[in-house]
């Protein structure tokens, strides 16, 4: 097993860890400060992997599959988190995570039919800020961050409608080829 897909699961595995720090009490407040190290770490696996993956050619069919998944494991993980300590709203949740099934649900069509969707610039847009909206929102330093909390929120959630929109978009010829 080559580098990148060993840190595919270590961020996997930090997963349950992270939401441990988050929804229990037990440290107080070092839980918070510990859910979001871990969150911060776990999100660097994910560039570190994809890096190391293109520059060194280790990209495998595991890593294609593995790492978009433990993306999503590890953001909607953290996002469900946030509504259960009262800092993100459920319905922004699902439609974020609805797209996620979507996104999903259409690889496995194209998949079916030998096509390979590769990730697009508004998806990567979509993590990266979906990712710094879960770092303010766990960090919670009050004032002005949280207008700014609020206004990744609204960006994670539109880049999400349009990074959906454009994929369904750029990749329709997968319905047709799908039997739908």
């Amino acid at each position: 097993m080559n580098l990148p897909n060993k840190l595919t699961i270590l961020r996997i595995f930090m997963v349950p860890v992270f939401v441990f720090f988050m929804l229990t009490n037990a440290g107080g407040l070092a839980n918070k400060w510990i859910a979001l190290a871990l969150f911060i770490v776990a999100s660097l696996t994910d560039l570190l992997d994809g890096k190391i993956a293109r520059k060194h050619n280790l990209v495998t069919n595991f890593g294609k599959f593995m790492d978009p998944l433990a993306d999503k494991l590890l953001v909607c993980s953290a996002m469900i988190c946030l509504i259960e300590v009262n800092k993100l709203a459920a319905w922004i949740v699902i439609v974020i995570i609805s797209r996620e099934f979507i996104i999903s649900g259409f690889r496995l069509v194209a998949s079916d039919n030998g096509v390979v969707i590769a990730a697009s610039y508004w998806g990567k847009f979509k993590t990266v800020f979906q990712m710094a909206m879960v770092i303010v929102l766990i960090a919670d330093l009050g004032g002005v961050f949280d207008m700014i909390g609020s206004i990744f929120v609204w960006i994670a959630l539109v880049l999400t409608i349009i990074s959906l929109v454009d994929y369904v978009w750029k990749n329709r010829q997968v319905l047709t080829q799908g039997g739908m």
